[in-house]
C-alpha cells in the first residue's frame, strides 16, 4: 500500500499468527544525508510504538519512506506524522 509520503509491505508470519507486530524501516538515499534519514527512522520508531497496536497481529511491516517525506515530517511534527503511517496503516486493514 503507498500514500504520498510512505509506502507500507507487509508479510504474514506462519510460524507467529498471533505474534506482535513487527516492523522494519527503509528509508533510501534520495530522502537526505545520513543526519535527515537518521532523524527520520527516530521519528518513525517512536510513530510505530504509538500505533503498534492497531496493525494486525502476526505480521511482518516495511515502511518504506518516500523522498520529501523528511522536510514535512520536521516542520509537521509528530501528530502528523502519526497522521501519515496511520492512514497507510489503514489501507492494509480494508
Amino acid at each position: 500500500m503507498s500514500t504520498r509520503s510512505l509506502t507500507l509491505h507487509w508479510f504474514t508470519r506462519e510460524e507467529d499468527a498471533g505474534g506482535a507486530a513487527r516492523v522494519g524501516l527503509a528509508i533510501p538515499r534520495a530522502v537526505g544525508s545520513a543526519v535527515v534519514r537518521n532523524r527520520l527512522k527516530r521519528q518513525l520508531r517512536a510513530v510505530w510504538a504509538e500505533v503498534a497496536e492497531d496493525a494486525p497481529q502476526g505480521c511482518d511491516y516495511v515502511l518504506v519512506a518516500r523522498p520529501g517525506l523528511a522536510e514535512p515530517a520536521t516542520a509537521r511534527g509528530h501528530e502528523w506524522l502519526v497522521e501519515q503511517v496511520r492512514e497507510v496503516l489503514g489501507k492494509v486493514k480494508e
